[in-house]
């Protein structure tokens, strides 16, 4: 499966707003809940990230006025487009943290309706709350990535944003998926395997849903339907499995 066919799979979980808009409502109270706080966040840090930048290179004080201005203008489109990265892997991980039962329902139903092999109970809330966390944790590395990358004289912002969007794009997915696999007793290692031949897939469908997130609101109203898209993408994975 290459990467537009994982941009169909969350197609297919936007159609689920047309499906069964009241199942989806469910997976909009713990992401609204998150983005106010994540929202709150990003809001304190573009107010106050120009100090910030200024507290930390105090080597440039010294600098003429458009040397500078360009250096520090940079660093703030920086450390903007790192804290927006970790705001979406932040708000997807604590999503699934707070709302796996939401969550689990939504898949459930995904599940249900294609038949065949279905799990009988999820990974339960402990261990979705764990999971997210390390997606929480994976995504300030990513951030700290960005930055850093985009240290680099001329193109660092834009191939930091860019490495930025598919590394992050690539963690969402992962963990997405993770939870119909995890509930058939699957192992990280397990899932790598199954998912392999799959890596342009998982891909797409990390980016597309990344960048609906970039969108103000965009992640409430897509985070239920990257759930739903993520159980079409497992199940097919599953079927296109010699084991």
């Amino acid at each position: 499966m290459g990467f537009g066919r994982g941009v169909g799979f969350l197609l297919r979980g936007l159609r689920m707003w047309r499906e069964r808009p009241r199942l989806m409502l469910l997976g909009i109270v713990p992401a609204l809940i998150v983005a106010v706080l994540v929202g709150a966040a990003l809001v304190t840090l573009v107010l106050f990230a120009d100090d910030l930048i200024d507290w930390a290179t105090p080597f440039a004080d010294g600098w003429s006025d458009a040397p500078r201005g360009l250096f520090r203008g940079a660093l703030y489109l920086l450390v903007l487009v790192g804290a927006g990265m970790l705001a979406i892997v932040t708000f997807t991980g604590l999503t699934l943290a707070v709302g796996d039962p939401f969550y689990e329902k939504i898949w459930k139903e995904v599940e249900l309706s294609l038949g065949g092999d279905v799990p009988e109970r999820g990974v339960g809330w402990v261990r979705g709350a764990l999971d997210g966390l390390v997606l929480v944790a994976l995504g300030l590395v990513t951030a700290v990535a960005v930055f850093v990358i985009g240290l680099l004289p001329v193109v660092g912002s834009v191939i930091g944003a860019v490495l930025g969007l598919a590394v992050a794009g690539r963690l969402l997915a992962g963990e997405l998926v993770s939870r119909a696999l995890e509930a058939r007793g699957m192992d990280r290692a397990a899932q790598a395997a199954l998912l392999r031949p799959h890596r342009g897939a998982m891909l797409g469908f990390g980016v597309c849903v990344q960048a609906c997130f970039l969108v103000p609101g965009g992640g409430i109203l897509v985070m239920p339907a990257a759930v739903a898209g993520a159980t079409y993408l497992a199940r097919e994975a599953l079927a296109a499995s010699p084991r």
